[in-house]
């Protein structure tokens, strides 16, 4: 109940997007509730992901998905805030070609997510950020590398491409 999945038509509109830039892509899921986006990637042939979720109760969830779906030597669970995982990642100079981000609408943390993966030097070129969020929050335009390049809307919900220009 403290997850709020992705619609199955919004999913499969973000994947049918995607659906190019997915083999052998190494992907980072941010706000992943129950892994989802990253899981489903991996089944289209995304080389690696990280999957990124605060709630230890999910995160258990999460890697019994992933024993589920066999793709446990794919994946790594960061069981820890957003924040904090994206400077760890910085740190050991990961990136990534695709990232998911999908954060508890209208709690502001769409600003503070995208300038966090700018600061840390998470997207590789050519990356894509793929940004779930209700349609009464706003993703700037640019910020740092990042361009936002394409909105899709879903009723109240809505997903913004960026791409590092």
């Amino acid at each position: 109940m403290n997850t709020r999945p992705t619609a199955d038509r919004v999913k499969e509109s973000l994947f049918n997007i995607l659906s190019p830039y997915i083999p052998g892509c190494d992907v980072l899921d941010l706000f992943s509730g129950t892994g989802a986006l990253a899981i489903e990637a991996l089944s289209r042939g995304a080389n690696s992901a990280v999957i990124v979720e605060a709630d230890k109760k999910i995160c258990a969830i999460i890697k019994e998905n992933l024993v589920q779906t066999r793709l446990v030597e794919k994946a790594q669970v960061y069981c820890r805030k957003v924040s904090v995982a994206l400077k760890e990642l910085g740190k050991k100079e990961k990136s990534f070609d695709i990232v998911f981000i999908d954060p508890p609408y209208l709690k502001n943390f769409i600003q503070e997510t995208l300038q966090l993966l700018v600061e840390n030097d998470i997207i590789r070129k050519e990356g894509i950020v793929a940004m779930e969020h209700h349609r009464n929050e706003s993703v700037p335009d640019r910020i740092g590398c990042l361009e936002k390049v394409r909105i899709e809307e879903y009723g109240e919900t809505c997903i913004s491409f960026l791409s590092v220009s």
